[in-house]
């Protein structure tokens, strides 16, 4: 199936595909990297289908190969067969994935960006961990979000660390990519709620009256809103803490908030 083979570690495609760890090189390229066979696939069935598709041996075999190396082609992409120490080269673990697929990058323009099933998109300003990102496009996904914004200066949604975090939602959630002025210009048309987050808010996420389509606005891990940001919701809303942690984990907090106003 595999249009050619591949053993070096030396190879200019491997190294080409081992850079996209990088950022500069997946900002430069607009490439980016998804591991394993159900991520690829899912990619796939979304409409994505890869620039690059490397196998090891082993993963020939598996059934649903057949139609990631159609679709690869189909696309004018490339298969390469791999031996498993490029594999876990290009990934940096000591057990690898059999597949690995390189994507495009795609971000949405901010005028594009829809509430989906949920009635609900969900915008991060200046989130600094690839860990919760992922997560958290994982979890708009799989609530019906229409969309995740990324305001001002964010960690890169496209990071290896970021996209295994999706779990392939990476695919499925648009993303769009704006400036702290492109987004306070863009929010008066919003047509439902703005909800933000704090700690001096006096309604709680539960008690709280959400008019759809909401757009919940969430600050970074260590500061939350910057008072600038914090201004732009007509709705600001605390999540009660009732043990003795203080805060909640951005991702979880995230969560809550986005099954609190599609409830």
């Amino acid at each position: 199936m595999s249009a050619r083979t591949i053993s070096s570690l030396q190879n200019p495609t491997v190294k080409a595909v081992r850079a996209l760890h990088m950022r500069k090189a997946r900002d430069e390229t607009g490439l980016f990297v998804a591991e394993g066979l159900k991520n690829v696939i899912e990619g796939i069935d979304t409409g994505h289908a890869p620039k690059i598709l490397m196998h090891g041996p082993d993963a020939a075999a598996h059934p649903m190969m057949k139609k990631a190396v159609q679709a690869t082609l189909a696309a004018r992409g490339e298969v390469i067969e791999v031996t498993q120490d490029i594999l876990a080269k290009v990934s940096r673990r000591e057990n690898p994935q059999a597949v690995v697929g390189v994507f495009p990058q795609v971000f949405h323009p901010l005028e594009t960006v829809r509430p989906g099933p949920a009635q609900c998109v969900v915008a991060l300003h200046r989130v600094r961990d690839p860990g919760n990102l992922g997560t958290i496009v994982r979890t708009a996904d799989a609530a019906g979000c229409g969309a995740v914004i990324l305001v001002g200066e964010c960690c890169d949604p496209y990071s290896v660390e970021a996209v295994r975090a999706t779990m392939g939602s990476i695919f499925a959630v648009p993303l769009a990519r704006v400036s702290e002025a492109e987004f306070a210009a863009w929010r008066p048309g919003w047509p439902g709620s703005v909800v933000g987050t704090l700690l001096t808010a006096t309604a709680t996420h539960a008690e709280a009256q959400y008019r759809k389509p909401a757009l919940i606005l969430m600050g970074n891990e260590q500061q939350g809103l910057t008072p600038e940001m914090a201004a732009l919701p007509d709705l600001n809303v605390k999540i009660p803490m009732r043990g003795r942690a203080d805060s909640l984990n951005l991702s979880v907090a995230t969560g809550v908030m986005i099954y609190a106003a599609t409830a």
